[in-house]
């Protein structure tokens, strides 16, 4: 049996948040299936979601048929307002890291974290416009502005929108290997050193 990945839609997912993700943990599964692990998204009702920005996202599967993933990507969004107040989502979570799953948040999912209390003491990061209101949820959080990614653990967030491709590859070379997280670094051809606003483009 295949170790389970879910990266969570809504209206009003920023679209980069769970697509970044998808496209390094997909292209991972499907390239390497021997490591064992499957992605999938996932919507509470299994039925398609309008993203921030007007993208239609079809999901893979809906929520209850991945009842015990082992790694949780919570996207942010305009959408992560109506999370903070699902408390049969913020249930979910809470089971999830009750049952030992690795939950991760990308922007302003951690207002979903905190919400579900599961950032209670820890350091995180989310937009960098956001700290205040992640604050505000929970002030035990020790925040963490200016890192791409914080590993706490059984809890990682991420820095804002394209943040959540570094966070995981990072999560692919802690879960199989730094080397498979260079190899899938290859293949998605993502080497954004230096700068892309730096680097004159010829052609």
């Amino acid at each position: 049996m295949s170790k389970r990945i879910v990266i969570d839609l809504f209206d009003g997912t920023e679209e980069l948040d769970a697509v970044g993700p998808w496209e390094v943990l997909s292209y991972w599964t499907q390239a390497y299936p021997a490591d064992g692990w499957r992605v999938d998204l996932v919507t509470d009702d299994g039925q398609p979601r309008r993203c921030a920005k007007g993208l239609q996202v079809v999901p893979t599967a809906a929520k209850a048929a991945v009842p015990r993933p082992d790694l949780i990507v919570e996207p942010g969004g305009r959408g992560t307002r109506a999370r903070l107040t699902d408390t049969d989502h913020l249930r979910w979570l809470q089971a999830a890291t009750e049952s030992g799953a690795l939950v991760s948040s990308v922007c302003t999912g951690a207002l979903v974290l905190a919400a579900a209390g599961l950032l209670r003491g820890r350091p995180a990061t989310t937009y960098h416009a956001r700290f205040e209101e992640l604050l505000a949820l929970d002030p035990t959080i020790r925040p963490c502005p200016g890192q791409r990614w914080v590993d706490d653990g059984q809890i990682v967030t991420a820095a804002g929108v394209s943040a959540g491709i570094d966070m995981a590859l990072h999560l692919v070379g802690r879960l199989a290997s730094p080397e498979r997280a260079r190899q899938v670094q290859d293949g998605i051809e993502y080497h954004p050193v230096p700068p892309t606003w730096l680097t004159p483009t010829t052609h």
